[in-house]
């Protein structure tokens, strides 16, 4: 029998391992383009609003698809599911190494997501199924490092690969790795997870794209167009209205397509609260840290990777750790501490200047990266051993779309805030030259001028990110309130039905 155990505890970490394979390349894929975007422009001849697309197109898929995620998870075979997606993802992948014009790099991008979109929720209802709730602590740490790690290492790895070769070579170095992952899962994967004969309401999923796809939309678009802009406003509004009536028709139906009666248990609310919260400050870091580094002061986009590094190996090594802590001890003593650290060092870096060393950025960086990494997996895992194991593939796909909804608010809100606070501060900069100028002093000369307005701006910027920090400050700080209040779970005990210990019907029509 031990043996027999011993060969099924082997077949189950093979399995993860694929999954978790094809994951991290789909993630690691959605951050590595973004340094070459200036790249892209310069061979497409496009303008920076069309190539912007490639990034914000890859999200709005995810948006719109993760919701629906719950449904394929239900319906469709583990092996299926995921053969499927990598498939979508490596197709993609070949697609946008080859692509002759930017539409079909576009394209590729759109299918790359298609696929992408399916891979988290899925490896994330695996492990919720696959260990018992005493171990699932360990097993989302692991995963932690996977959701963490890759779109941290992207922006160091992509530019390095920029610097030496082109574009096209991020795309080359995934595919023979998506071509293998996609071979093993074809020989070596099973299924784990129950499927239900359900059907899809189609009315819900149009309802579900135009929600999610124009809340993603519109605040995405905001940083760059404004809050005036017809398109950002529309879309929102139009997204808004289309998810509350999302969410009224999820609420009366028997089989809804997303289950948001999940909110019922207190403790998965409380952390879906919470992991909404942490993402919005996250992303500040992620945001703002660039801009100062780069353009305020100077360094290349290698040595800004470089200097992220550190924070993206440290979360590497903490998520499994963390997991094992999160078993031990629970998520409230490991989310007020690491919430401490992200509040702390939010707060230092809302005091950086254009004198703070390199060394100490990074420093901060890491630190804050540190009190991230013991807060994410583990209030999540909290959250989702409330809820019974069927409603799993629900918690796992609201907690993915609203972490991708909340990061575009999130980033949208800091760069309106950061940009705001911009042009205030050089309003009142060019106000104290004006007053402090001597009215008898020779005009200065136009390079003079030129030097005048780089150190304004760079000054009116620094304050802008320094106002935004500071606001990402008090935002850990209401999740370290609402941190306060979680509990240690017991598992919600699910009634065995006699209709639940009969095996499946044959599979009928999916769309109905």
């Amino acid at each position: 029998m031990s043996e027999l155990q011993s060969n099924q505890n082997k077949s189950m970490i093979g399995m993860i391992a694929i999954l978790f394979i094809g994951a991290f390349v789909s993630i690691l894929n959605e951050t590595l383009l973004n340094v070459a975007l200036p790249s892209i422009m310069d061979e497409f001849e496009v303008k920076p609003t069309a190539v912007q697309w490639l990034s914000t197109g890859y999200m709005l898929v995810n948006g719109i698809l993760i919701p629906a995620s719950a449904f394929f998870i239900q319906r469709f075979s583990d092996r299926k599911l995921f053969i499927t997606a990598m498939s979508l993802f490596t197709l993609g992948t070949l697609l946008a190494s080859l692509a002759p014009v930017f539409s079909v790099l576009l394209a590729a991008r759109m299918i790359q997501a298609s696929g992408s979109a399916i891979m988290m929720p899925l490896l994330m209802n695996v492990m919720l199924t696959a260990f018992p709730i005493e171990k699932r602590g360990a097993a989302m740490g692991t995963f932690g490092l996977v959701m963490i790690t890759a779109p941290a290492i992207g922006p160091t790895l992509s530019g390095w690969i920029i610097e030496h070769h082109s574009w096209r070579m991020l795309f080359d170095i995934v595919l023979p790795i998506a071509i293998l992952t996609l071979i093993f899962a074809f020989f070596k994967l099973k299924d784990v997870t129950p499927q239900r004969s359900i059907k899809l309401d189609v009315f819900s999923l149009v309802l579900s794209s135009i929600g999610f796809g124009g809340l993603l939309y519109g605040f995405s678009s905001a940083g760059d167009k404004g809050w005036n802009d017809p398109y950002v406003y529309g879309t929102i509004i139009v997204g808004v209205i289309a998810l509350v009536t999302f969410v009224l028709r999820q609420l009366r139906m028997d089989e809804p397509m997303l289950e948001f009666r999940i909110y019922k248990y207190p403790m998965f609310a409380l952390s879906s609260v919470i992991s909404m919260v942490i993402a919005m400050a996250m992303f500040s870091g992620m945001i703002l840290m660039p801009i100062y580094v780069q353009t305020i002061r100077g360094i290349s986009p290698m040595e800004s990777g470089l200097l992220m590094l550190p924070g993206a190996i440290v979360m590497g090594i903490m998520s499994p750790i963390t997991g094992r802590l999160f078993d031990k001890y629970g998520a409230r003593s490991l989310a007020v501490i690491g919430l401490t650290f992200t509040i702390v060092t939010s707060f230092y870096f809302s005091k950086i200047s254009m004198e703070t060393t390199y060394f100490t950025l990074i420093m901060l960086y890491t630190l804050r990266m540190f009190g991230m990494s013991m807060v994410m997996m583990p209030v999540m895992t909290n959250g989702l051993n409330q809820l019974p194991q069927k409603n799993n593939p629900h918690g796992t796909a609201m907690n993915n779309t609203l972490q991708q909804v909340s990061g575009a608010i999130g980033s949208a809100l800091l760069i309106t805030l950061m940009n705001n606070r911009t042009e205030t501060r050089a309003g009142e900069l060019v106000a104290q030259a004006a007053a402090t100028a001597d009215p008898n002093a020779a005009q200065p000369t136009a390079e003079a001028l030129a030097q005048m307005e780089e150190q304004i701006l760079n000054q009116a910027m620094l304050s802008g990110i320094n106002f935004t920090f500071l606001i990402s400050t008090f935002i850990a700080v209401v999740a370290l309130i609402l941190a306060l209040f979680m509990k240690r779970v017991t598992p919600h005990q699910e009634e065995t039905t006699k209709e639940e210990l009969v095996p499946t019907p044959p599979m009928k029509s999916v769309v109905e």
